[in-house]
């Protein structure tokens, strides 16, 4: 079993900010790739932020420059951390794993349950 576990959503009036975890937990290999993604009030999920084993990363045109993805490889956590936050980055906010399996040889992708991220104007 793998579990994907986000928190640090909220209420936070714009100009503020936040920061999102995510921990990947459970019997597995290595943790890969590993991504922020958000869906709206249109149900339309969307990438926010992505990051390499590496560190690579890559962002969404309107999150350039507010948001920072980082992650943290002993932990198998990932962070979003939001400045700068504006009514339209309300969304819900998911946490992507890639993960190989205790096999090695397996990749597969698990999706965390989402936090909630209201910005009031």
């Amino acid at each position: 079993q793998v579990q994907v576990v986000e928190s640090g959503g909220g209420l936070v009036q714009a100009g503020g900010s936040l920061r999102l975890s995510c921990v990947v937990s459970g019997s597995i290999f290595s943790v890969n790739a590993l991504g922020w993604y958000r869906e709206g009030p249109e149900n339309k999920r969307e990438l926010v932020a992505g990051i390499t084993t590496r560190g690579i990363t890559n962002y969404a045109d309107s999150v350039k420059g507010r948001f920072t993805i980082s992650r943290d490889n002993t932990r198998n956590t990932v962070y979003l951390q939001m400045n700068n936050l504006a009514p339209e980055d309300t969304a819900v906010y998911y946490c992507s794993a890639d993960v190989t399996d205790t096999s090695g040889k397996t990749w597969y992708n698990y999706w965390g349950q989402g936090t909630q991220v209201t910005v009031s104007s």
